[in-house]
C-alpha cells in the first residue's frame, strides 16, 4: 500500500432505485482522486436501474447483478471482491460531499487505519436538511457508539485488512456492529475535520424503526454490556426528544 496514494474501493449497493443511482454513481466517478476501484452490487433490479448502471460500465471496476438476501448480503458481496487498501460504502441515494472529498481525506494524514468525517443530510429532492443529529466526535474509538452511531457509514473509510463481513443476524443495523468490530482493531483513527458525505434520509431502518432499534440495543449490549446500554438508552431517548422539540425532525 502506498501511503501517498492508497487505493480506495468504493462499493455501491442498489436495488430498484432508478431515481437516485445515477446521482450516486456520478459523485463517485467525478472524484478528483484517481485511485478508486468502483464496485457496484445490484440486486437484479427491474425498474431501469441496471440500464443506468450500464451507461457507465466502462468506468466500473466490478459489477455484480443478481438476487441477494438483503442489503448486508449485498454489501458482503462487495467486500469479498474489493481489492483496495481502504473500503467505503456509498450506497444508492448517497453522495460524496464534493468532488475533492476523497483527495482531502487521504491528504489529512498518512497511513491511518480509519478516516472519518461529518455527514450532511439531504431529502429526496437533494436539498440539505443540515448536519446529522449525531455529530461526528472530535476523537473516535470503538467505545464511541455507546450513545448512538455518531459516524454514518458513508463517512468512514476503513483499512480493508481490518474488515470482517457484516453479521447476517442483523438485517437493519449491522453497520453499527461492523464499524465497532473494525474500530476495536484500529490503532490510528483520524478525524478529517470536514464534511465528506451526503446521506439521503429514509431507507429500511426508517420503515422498520422498531426492529432497527431492537437490533441497535442488542449490538450495544454485546459490545458495552447490559446495564451501561440500558442507562445510555435513557440518555439517548432524552436527547432525541429534546432535539425533536427544537427541530421537529430527528436527522438520524
Amino acid at each position: 500500500m502506498s501511503l501517498d496514494n492508497p487505493i480506495l474501493s468504493v462499493i455501491t449497493v442498489v436495488y430498484n432505485n432508478a431515481a437516485d443511482i445515477e446521482r450516486t454513481m456520478l459523485s463517485v466517478l467525478n472524484q478528483s482522486y484517481a485511485d478508486i476501484e468502483y464496485i457496484v452490487i445490484d440486486g437484479a433490479s427491474t425498474d431501469g436501474t441496471l440500464e443506468i448502471i450500464h451507461r457507465y460500465k466502462d468506468r466500473i471496476a466490478k459489477l455484480i447483478s443478481e438476487k441477494d438476501k438483503g442489503i448486508y448480503d449485498a454489501m458482503n458481496k462487495g467486500l469479498e471482491i474489493a481489492a483496495g487498501d481502504y473500503v467505503l460504502f456509498m450506497n444508492s441515494g448517497d453522495e460524496f460531499f464534493d468532488e475533492y472529498t476523497v483527495a482531502a481525506v487521504f491528504a489529512s494524514a498518512p497511513g491511518a487505519d480509519i478516516y472519518y468525517g461529518e455527514t450532511e443530510m439531504i431529502d429526496a429532492k437533494g436539498e440539505s436538511l443540515g448536519q446529522r443529529r449525531h455529530k461526528a466526535p472530535k476523537q473516535f474509538t470503538w467505545r464511541g457508539f455507546n450513545m448512538g452511531m455518531s459516524i454514518s457509514h458513508q463517512a468512514i473509510y476503513i483499512k480493508r485488512a481490518l474488515l470482517e463481513p457484516y453479521d447476517p443476524q442483523y438485517q437493519l443495523s449491522a453497520d453499527i456492529d461492523w464499524i465497532i468490530r473494525a474500530a476495536k482493531k484500529a490503532k490510528k483513527i483520524v478525524n478529517v475535520n470536514r464534511y465528506v458525505a451526503k446521506y439521503l434520509v429514509g431507507g429500511m431502518s426508517k420503515a422498520k424503526h422498531r426492529q432497527s432499534l431492537t437490533e441497535r440495543f442488542n449490538i450495544m449490549k454485546k459490545h458495552y454490556g447490559l446495564l451501561p446500554t440500558v442507562l445510555n438508552h435513557f440518555i439517548i431517548a432524552f436527547n432525541l426528544g429534546w432535539y425533536w422539540l427544537r427541530n421537529r425532525r430527528t436527522n438520524d
